[in-house]
């Protein structure tokens, strides 16, 4: 009796393999076919890392670095060959480095005991890497009970991994192995070090930043960091830190021992003080009207716009919110990307010209019958909603180019005060796994949109990869000329957001192209223990996503 075979459909070709063939040597066969390394693969519409072995048939695709997985498999795999180069050099500590958050195309990291570092300890970190990357050090997976993962992560002195699962559910957890080294990690790793042939490291600020390609992915990206981003941050992380919830574990914590309350209250009065700040500089400015609100898709900047107006109003103006929004082309005038979707994240889906005949009428003292954008219809209407600014008025404008030249380039320079606004979530999931900011601004969306628009998780997934490509070309490169960066993140929002997203995911079907996204992003969210909303005050940035805020939102 011969061996049992496995038949796969491969670039829509059917081929049979030796079943327990590993995908590893599947994918060395077609990578000849790819310009990017083959890092993972997909069999029907389920990732699996390359040493796993074909157990039955079906659709393989590859997955590679210049994907959005890959991408993120590629730097997670990265980021734990640079923990074991630090492990051989400094020895006995098991954990030495702390990946702080992602800043340009880069991870930021600290060692763990406030030690400074110098070009020439980095050069031998890297050189360190280079060599195990020849090695082609196998990355290894085992599955331990979680249990033992607790004693495992207290033993090796990573107490934010111990407490991140005292609160896991499933009874087993996967670890990784390089060497001697063992970490536990947040989605898949490449099959072994030979993969991992391009990063930089390089001093910033108090430690360092690990380098990764970008879409070219065989050559390190240059290091362009915004330095108001990287302010605001380290701003963010040190207040989560002084209220002893910056980790997920340490969240999950209050929550049990019944702290949510005043966490909640504190960091509301905390952000109603930095707006009521902002409304001060924006008052203080000479010949100031139009106050410039700008950020990525889901930072709350309708909202935001709403507590700057109320602010704006303590100190005796009259501000008028006005959402970019409502300059939207109708829809089947919107252009289209190259992929044939419609583009609703340039600068050419807005009327630009309507709006700069809108606000130079403004700012002579004409009066104005502003539009209104219908979600529902596709349709700019008009509701009557006429303005005209007098000497008290002054516009607030939000939106995601609400920052670009090309938008305000007609007003004056001293009648615009701008700001730029992101989430940029000050907690992360443990020592070495950070928590991405545009994760909880997907999350967001999805039950915002889900809610508001009639839009499901599966097409708000569908759209993110042309949401993030907007965002770096139209947005981010902006935010270093605002006047100010505010952070709209709240350290719990995602223990709330989880009651409305988990839902709306689970009904994607597992045959959907966004299903393994909604599979990663529901392992993500079970990491949090819930938090009801109706704990959330009525006019907080997250009721913008959850609903019940006292704004039009």
């Amino acid at each position: 009796m011969g061996e049992e075979k496995v038949l796969l459909t491969i670039c829509g070709e059917e081929k049979e393999y030796e079943k327990g063939t590993q995908y590893l040597t599947i994918a060395e066969e077609y990578q000849g076919r790819y310009q990017d390394d083959i890092i993972l693969v997909s069999v029907n519409n389920k990732l699996y890392e390359l040493h796993k072995r074909a157990k039955k048939g079906g659709v393989l695709s590859f997955v590679t670095t210049a994907d959005n997985a890959g991408r993120k498999t590629y730097r997670r795999s990265v980021t734990f060959l640079m923990q074991k180069a630090l492990f051989r050099l400094l020895g006995k500590e098991r954990s030495p480095v702390r990946i702080m958050h992602c800043i340009s195309q880069a991870y930021y990291c600290e060692l763990a005991h406030g030690e400074q570092v110098d070009a020439g300890f980095l050069k031998r970190v890297k050189e360190e890497m280079l060599a195990m990357a020849d090695e082609k050090m196998p990355i290894l997976k085992s599955s331990i009970k979680t249990d033992d993962a607790v004693e495992l992560f207290r033993d090796y002195g990573m107490p934010e991994k111990e407490c991140l699962f005292h609160y896991r559910r499933s009874s087993r957890v996967s670890i990784y192995s390089l060497g001697n080294y063992q970490d536990y990690f947040y989605g898949y790793m490449a099959a072994h070090t030979g993969y991992l042939k391009y990063f930089d490291l390089k001093p910033y600020e108090n430690g360092f930043v690990l380098m990764f390609p970008n879409e070219n992915t065989k050559e390190t990206a240059e290091f362009k960091p915004s330095v108001k981003h990287f302010g605001t941050m380290r701003r963010s992380r040190e207040w989560s830190r002084t209220m002893g919830v910056d980790t997920i574990g340490a969240l999950n914590n209050a929550i049990a021992s019944g702290r949510m309350q005043e966490i909640i209250m504190v960091q509301e009065a905390l952000m109603e003080q930095r707006i009521g700040q902002m409304a001060e500089m924006a008052a203080g400015r000479r010949g100031c009207k139009f106050i410039m609100i700008a950020g990525p898709s889901s930072s709350g900047k309708t909202t935001f716009s709403h507590r700057l107006s109320i602010q704006l109003s303590a100190l005796g103006l009259k501000p008028h919110p006005l959402s970019l929004d409502n300059y939207y082309l109708d829809r089947e005038k919107a252009p289209k990307d190259a992929d044939g979707n419609f583009d609703f994240e340039c600068l050419e889906a807005l009327d630009v010209a309507l709006f700069h005949r809108d606000m130079a009428a403004l700012l002579r003292g004409d009066s104005v019958d502003l539009p209104v954008f219908n979600f529902k219809t596709g349709k700019r209407e008009y509701k009557g909603r006429q303005l005209t600014l007098g000497r008290d008025d002054i516009l607030v404008v939000e939106g995601i180019h609400g920052l670009n030249d090309k938008l305000t380039c007609t007003l004056p320079e001293e009648s615009k005060f701008k700001i730029f606004i992101s989430a940029l979530t000050q907690i992360n999931i443990d020592e070495h796994n950070y928590l991405p900011t545009t994760d909880g601004r997907l999350i967001r969306r999805i039950v915002r949109d889900a809610r508001t628009r009639n839009t499901t998780a599966g097409e708000t997934i569908g759209m993110w990869n042309s949401v993030r490509r907007g965002e770096e070309k139209y947005i981010f490169p902006f935010q270093d000329s605002a006047d100010i960066m505010f952070n709209s993140a709240l350290i719990y929002e995602l223990a709330v957001l989880k009651l409305y997203a988990e839902p709306l995911l689970f009904s994607i079907d597992t045959c959907a192209p966004e299903y393994q996204e909604a599979k990663r992003l529901l392992k993500f969210l079970d990491y949090f223990l819930p938090v009801p909303g109706e704990e959330i005050a009525k006019n907080s940035i997250l009721r913008e996503f959850i609903g019940g805020s006292v704004f039009h939102v």
